[in-house]
């Protein structure tokens, strides 16, 4: 299966931290925050990783090279940050079948391999988590069934009727690319994936939601440190 790993951003909130580096190699335990990510999606069962770059690319090419730990890299530059759709959308010539997308700014504790195993009884997963509603507020906001289905995403509603979210991690079909180009543009200018999974809910797609456990969104500089603790405290517990 390939690995999409969005990271094309800046991080701008981590100031001083990417003015000179992109925030995919900030270290966070003292390894690249991308290496933590790679982990992940290889772990999951990744046999290629699409990795989409932009601010500072170079950086990251010249840190991982053309393969992370024996897994083929391919790197799909983004000409300008207008969002995750658009993101995506960029690494259709490079994906062949159903993918893992992991964002390049996530670290999870555990494993995502429930979410890949699960879209073999669904057409798409998405890894999700409970938060409170001032967080939710702030993201994609997840509706679903009484079996766990997805009815809906809004993103970031002012006043959201669930506490479910996406948490930056997905297993997308194919067909998620033509999602991706019929989309608009936000009043922000920015092309919203989660509005492409939404397109797919509403022409009928079956996508599942799955918990993964515990995991930091890595924005600023207190999110750094967060995710080191998490990262040091799962390493604690496997040596156990």
């Amino acid at each position: 299966m390939d690995a999409v790993i969005p990271a094309a951003g800046r991080g701008s909130r981590l100031g001083e931290l990417t003015a000179a580096r992109p925030k995919g190699l900030v270290e966070v335990a003292g390894r690249p925050l991308l290496a933590h990510v790679f982990e992940t999606a290889v772990e999951a069962g990744a046999d290629e990783l699409v990795v989409i770059v932009g601010y500072e690319a170079a950086q990251i090419v010249e840190r991982f090279g053309d393969d992370f730990e024996g897994t083929t890299i391919t790197y799909v530059h983004q000409r300008e940050r207008l969002g995750l759709g658009h993101a995506v959308l960029q690494a259709e010539p490079h994906v062949e079948g159903t993918f893992l997308l992991v964002n390049g700014d996530n670290v999870f504790a555990g494993s995502v391999a429930p979410a890949v195993a699960a879209v073999e009884e669904a057409d798409a997963v998405l890894a999700v988590e409970e938060v409170s509603s001032e967080v939710a507020a702030t993201t994609g906001v997840i509706e679903t069934d009484e079996r766990g289905r997805v009815t809906g995403i809004v993103e970031k509603p002012a006043e959201p009727s669930s506490t479910l979210v996406t948490t930056g991690c997905y297993v997308l079909p194919e067909d998620v690319f033509h999602a991706c180009a019929l989309l608009r543009p936000s009043a922000e200018g920015e092309y919203q994936l989660s509005e492409a999974v939404g397109l797919l809910v509403r022409a009928g797609y079956e996508v599942a939601t799955v918990r993964v456990g515990e995991r930091v969104n890595v924005n600023t500089s207190e999110d750094i440190e967060r995710a080191s603790e998490l990262v040091n405290r799962q390493s604690r517990r496997n040596r156990q």
